[in-house]
């Protein structure tokens, strides 16, 4: 199941369990991860992409070390809300990556790198570590909207 809608794929996840947040970029894959019960994502691995089945077997390696219930995937929306060919690239990985039998929410990411990127400035994170592992940061800030809206139960 692959779905834009949060209502849905909680219900898909009635018992709740563990989420990975996705943020494809174009050389990379940021991975997050959050608790059973939705309370909060933490930064995970910055993967590189490459091959999409490279890129799956090392997702269901982590889904599967995580014991994940779910995926919430970026989906880089235009200021304007439409679609363009980024959000199309995240909508075929999503149907692609669906197929590990688990329920996908893609989810809209505007935003999420810049919040992620202001967040590790406000620490004090220098400019070379950022740029490692600003994806994996982002897919955390991406996560986290997720399991609060999730969480919230208000849709």
């Amino acid at each position: 199941m692959i779905t834009e809608d949060a209502a849905e794929f909680r219900d898909a996840l009635p018992q709740g369990g563990a989420l990975i947040g996705l943020d494809l970029g174009t050389k990379t894959i940021g991975t997050a991860f959050c608790d059973a019960s939705w309370s909060f994502a933490t930064a995970g691995k910055t993967l590189p992409k490459g091959k999409f089945s490279r890129d799956k077997a090392a997702i269901e390696a982590l889904v599967g070390e995580r014991n994940v219930k779910g995926l919430v995937i970026g989906l880089p929306l235009n200021m304007d809300g439409t679609a363009g060919p980024r959000a199309q690239a995240s909508r075929a990985f999503g149907r692609n990556i669906a197929a590990m039998g688990l329920p996908v929410l893609l989810w809209d990411e505007r935003w999420s790198t810049s919040s992620a990127e202001r967040d590790m400035i406000a620490q004090d994170i220098s400019r070379a570590k950022r740029a490692e592992k600003i994806d994996s940061h982002a897919a955390a800030v991406i996560l986290q909207g997720a399991i609060d809206r999730l969480a919230g139960g208000v849709f």
